[in-house]
C-alpha cells in the first residue's frame, strides 16, 4: 500500500481556509463536528500543531438563512460573530453555489454579504451589519494609571481607545483591557489612531484570540465610535496591518471589503 493510500485510510474532518484582510478562519461542515468541538477548535487553529487561524466558523443548515455558523475562537471559546469570519463563509458559500450573495444568521442575527467584485478565489462584499449600541466614554482603571474608551456593540462587545501613537508594548496593554475584570465576560477592543476626517488606522486585540491582523465587526466599532463623536464622517476607511477596509454608517452599518480563498485540506483526527 502506498503512503497516501494509508492516509486516505485515516479518520479525518475536512476543512477549506479563507483570510480577510489577513483575519483567517477555517469553514468546516457541522456535520463532521467532533464529540467535544471547544477543544478541536483549540487544536486545529493553534498555528504550530494545527492548520493555524484566529477561529472556526461551523456551518450548519438554516431555516431563515442560506446558512448558520458558530464561531469558535482560537482558543476555544464561542463568540457572536466576526464581520471578516463572515465574509470568509460567504465567499465560500458563493463559488460552491454560484451566488451572488449570502444570508448568514450569525449569533448576532442574519448578515447579508453581497458580492461587489470577485477575480478567481479573491471576493469582494457589501455586508450588512445592523445597527450599532454606543455607549458613554467610561475609563478603566489598573494601578498603573487608566484608559478611557468607548463602548460599542456589533452584536458582540467592543471598547474603543484613542491614542495618538501604537506604542510599543500596545498588544499587552490592550490585552490586560480585553480581560479587565469589569468587562464580565471579556471586550473586543480597538485602539485608534485618527489620521483625517475620512481615515483611521485600528489595532485590534480580540477576545479568545489576541492580536489579529484584522477585524469586521471591530473595524465597524471603531469607525462608528469615531463617527459618533465627529472625528470622522462616514464613508470611513479603517486602515489596519492586514488591508483596509470601509464602513458606512446611516442608521445600519455597511463594511466593505474582501474575503479570500486560500486552500482546502483534510485534518487528521
Amino acid at each position: 500500500m502506498h503512503a497516501y493510500q494509508e492516509l486516505a485510510a485515516w479518520p479525518s474532518i475536512p476543512f477549506i481556509k479563507a483570510t480577510a484582510c489577513g483575519n483567517d478562519f477555517l469553514i468546516i461542515d457541522f456535520a463532521h463536528v467532533p464529540s467535544d468541538i471547544y477543544s478541536f477548535s483549540r487544536h486545529i487553529c493553534d498555528r504550530h500543531n494545527g492548520v493555524g487561524a484566529d477561529g472556526v466558523e461551523w456551518v450548519l443548515p438554516a431555516t431563515d438563512a442560506d446558512l448558520r455558523v458558530r464561531l469558535l475562537n482560537a482558543d476555544g471559546s464561542e463568540a457572536e460573530i466576526s464581520g471578516n469570519g463572515t465574509r470568509c463563509v460567504a465567499a465560500w458559500y458563493c463559488a460552491e453555489n454560484n451566488r451572488s450573495s449570502g444570508v448568514i444568521r450569525t449569533g448576532a442575527g442574519l448578515k447579508t454579504c453581497t458580492l461587489t467584485k470577485r477575480d478567481g478565489n479573491n471576493f469582494e462584499f457589501r455586508s450588512s451589519m445592523g445597527q450599532p449600541e454606543v455607549g458613554d466614554e467610561f475609563s478603566i482603571k489598573f494601578t498603573y494609571g487608566e484608559f478611557s474608551g468607548i463602548p460599542v456593540s456589533m452584536g458582540n462587545p467592543h471598547f474603543v481607545v484613542y491614542v495618538a501613537e501604537f506604542e510599543l508594548g500596545w498588544q499587552a496593554v490592550a490585552g490586560q483591557i480585553s480581560t479587565h475584570h469589569d468587562f464580565k465576560y471579556g471586550m473586543n477592543v480597538e485602539l485608534v489612531k485618527v489620521l483625517n476626517e475620512s481615515e483611521i488606522e485600528v489595532r485590534f486585540c480580540e477576545r479568545g484570540v489576541g492580536e489579529t491582523m484584522s477585524s469586521g465587526t471591530g473595524s465597524c466599532a471603531a469607525a462608528v465610535a469615531s463617527i459618533h463623536t465627529g472625528k470622522v464622517k462616514s464613508p470611513v476607511r479603517v486602515h489596519a496591518p492586514g488591508g483596509v477596509q470601509t464602513v458606512e454608517w446611516n442608521k445600519e452599518v455597511f463594511l466593505y471589503g474582501s474575503a479570500t480563498l486560500l486552500c482546502r485540506g483534510e485534518f487528521f483526527v
